[in-house]
């Protein structure tokens, strides 16, 4: 499968910062997979961006603006799919953990009672949780832009009914890691989403491999392409600052497949690759 995204960023720089970029596809690809270009400018002059890598494969760019309008462009191509990803011991002992916006050591009784037919005909079996809790929190929130705050979390959205991606992906999450289940936060291209943005699904592991379930349905899952994982969205954000004050004016995102968008049949595990 051919894939090509990227995005256009503009931002207002009002104090001298140091800003991070999570817009480039991870690690994950090999060299002849992955055909990349990564522009950022300031007042039109270049702009140094230096890498750095994290341990789950995904590569944050540093940059230290002055004052002046920054534009970031990104395009990428993938070629055909990354190796999918496995799940070590310190991972799974991580992704258990509650997190700030994933605070899943406030759901465990509700999780247990709201799941319990499942648990009492499977146990704790994740390939089993994976799919039933992702329907859940798809029949349980309405898609609302505009309707959370970046500081809600899952219990936030829980009681609000409504939300975006990155909350459906939080509340998912926090369900799971509370019936025990390893869940993470994925950051990913996502071709035939639709309103088309930088998009976040949740990963669960199941054996050694983590799988994928998005909450929304907005995209398939196997057009994903991998951007950045973490605890929550506060490891995963397209853009961080340090420092200074910044004002996002413009995001523009773009994510297509060579040729039709692949069907998505929701019972299937499926990994990003």
């Amino acid at each position: 499968m051919k894939r090509e995204m990227g995005c256009h960023l503009e931002i207002e720089v009002v104090d001298g910062c140091e800003l991070e970029l999570q817009v480039a596809v991870s690690g994950a690809y090999d060299s002849d997979q992955l055909r990349e270009d990564l522009r950022c400018t300031l007042d039109g002059r270049p702009v140094e961006v230096r890498e750095v890598r994290d341990p789950g494969g995904g590569r944050i760019h540093v940059l230290d603006p002055t004052p002046g309008r920054l534009v970031v462009d990104y395009a990428a191509t993938v070629q055909g799919r990354a190796r999918p990803s496995r799940g070590s011991e310190w991972e799974r002992s991580l992704y258990l953990r509650p997190s700030r916006y994933a605070e899943a050591d406030t759901f465990f009784g509700f999780a247990a009672t709201e799941f319990a037919a499942v648990l009492e005909e499977h146990g704790d079996a994740p390939a089993q949780l994976l799919p039933r809790v992702a329907a859940w929190v798809g029949a349980r929130l309405d898609y609302v832009p505009g309707t959370s705050k970046p500081t809600d979390g899952a219990s936030d959205t829980l009681l609000a009914g409504a939300g975006v991606c990155r909350d459906y992906s939080h509340l998912t999450v926090a369900l799971l890691r509370a019936l025990g289940v390893p869940a993470r936060f994925a950051a990913v291209y996502a071709p035939g989403c639709d309103p088309m943005d930088f998009h976040a699904v949740a990963e669960a592991l199941v054996g050694d491999r983590w799988y994928v379930a998005d909450a929304t349905c907005l995209a398939p899952r196997s057009s994903l392409v991998r951007i950045a994982t973490g605890r929550d969205a506060a490891d995963a954000a397209f853009c961080d600052n340090h420092g200074g004050q910044i004002e996002l004016l413009v995001s523009q995102v773009h994510a297509i497949v060579d040729g039709p968008l692949p069907g998505d049949d929701l019972d299937e595990l499926v990994a990003i690759t």
